[in-house]
């Protein structure tokens, strides 16, 4: 586990289903392995996937323990729908996906810090290279041990060119263009010696809406403050699990729309107490800079931020069972 970086070694087994004219199909679970698909697969000419990112943990009776899976469920089906793509049932997601940690159950780490992150997606297999509603499909699941995505606190810059979604598009669903999408502005920001950006909205880049792949979270006058859902970005499942963490402990929690000026001016006047990400790879990622027209604004040091560090405590503690969950979110295998 020491050298194991994410997202670069796979468990033994993976699980698939095939859907065609007579509905899913074909249920196994199979070594994990490369896979063959047709040259004018849709899935490699328009981007017909949609994926979700979850994780297992290892409980010290050595239980194994999913977190929220059935949400996962859900939001692969609204990210399939928006695509034209199959409805899965629940039972195809939650049979093959506790079948197959079963059989890889070994690869479940039992560190702190450490958990086997589930990669279900679904793609198109129609072999046509004419744009229309594909009718066949496979869903695969595939699975990685792995530790913290980022080790420290990341430093990111406010994005106000570039955009990732806007109204009326895909920005909602965890469709694989998104993420293409987003390689450039990002590889840009790198450059300029940034981990992330902060995505603002595309029409006017005056609302604050995610930061990479995760949802963000300020804290602002002591108060727990998030961008309000639309459907230009994702409705994360760890941010809605932070934000019902955050007012059982009884902190002021606020959902509304948050402009690129309110930040900066909080960052100026010192009211920004704490900024952080949050998502199943992210978990909770404090940020320590936010940049903006060529100005980097630090932020507080982490451990002096209370609110955050004890939501993610709570959040880590239910997921590895060292706490009872209130919550009813652990689903044991």
């Amino acid at each position: 586990l020491d050298n194991v970086q994410f997202g670069k070694l796979y468990s033994d087994h993976m699980f698939k289903a095939v859907y065609n004219k007579d509905g899913w199909g074909q249920f196994n679970i199979l070594p994990y392995g490369n896979i063959s698909v047709s040259p004018a697969n849709q899935a490699l000419h328009y981007g017909v996937s949609v994926f979700e990112g979850m994780k297992a943990y290892k409980h010290a009776d050595g239980s194994v323990a999913l977190f929220r899976p059935r949400d996962n469920w859900k939001r692969i089906n609204k990210s399939a729908a928006r695509l034209c793509m199959a409805e899965l049932p629940e039972e195809v997601f939650m049979e093959g996906l506790t079948n197959l940690l079963k059989l890889d159950s070994a690869w479940v780490p039992d560190r702190d810090g450490f958990s086997l992150y589930i990669r279900p997606f679904m793609f198109s297999s129609e072999e046509y290279i004419g744009i229309k509603t594909s009718e066949y499909f496979n869903f695969m699941i595939i699975t990685s041990p792995v530790g913290s995505y980022y080790s420290q606190a990341v430093k990111v810059k406010i994005e106000m060119e570039y955009a990732r979604a806007v109204k009326g598009g895909t920005g909602y669903a965890k469709a694989a263009g998104n993420y293409a999408g987003a390689l450039y502005p990002t590889k840009l920001a790198t450059k300029e010696g940034y981990q992330q950006i902060i995505w603002t909205d595309g029409r006017e880049h005056k609302y604050i809406e995610e930061a990479g792949t995760m949802n963000l979270i300020f804290e602002i006058d002591g108060k727990i403050v998030t961008p309000e859902l639309t459907d230009t970005f994702l409705p994360g499942i760890t941010r809605d699990s932070v934000l019902q963490i955050s007012r059982h402990l009884g902190y002021e929690t606020v959902e509304r729309k948050v402009t690129v000026d309110e930040i900066v001016t909080a960052l100026k006047e010192g009211r920004l107490n704490d900024a952080f990400g949050v998502g199943t790879a992210a978990t909770v990622t404090h940020l320590s800079h936010i940049g903006f027209e060529g100005v980097d604004y630090e932020l507080p040091p982490v451990p002096s931020r209370e609110k955050s560090n004890r939501i993610k405590s709570m959040l880590d503690d239910i997921k590895t069972g060292k706490i009872e969950d209130p919550f009813g979110w652990m689903v044991k295998i």
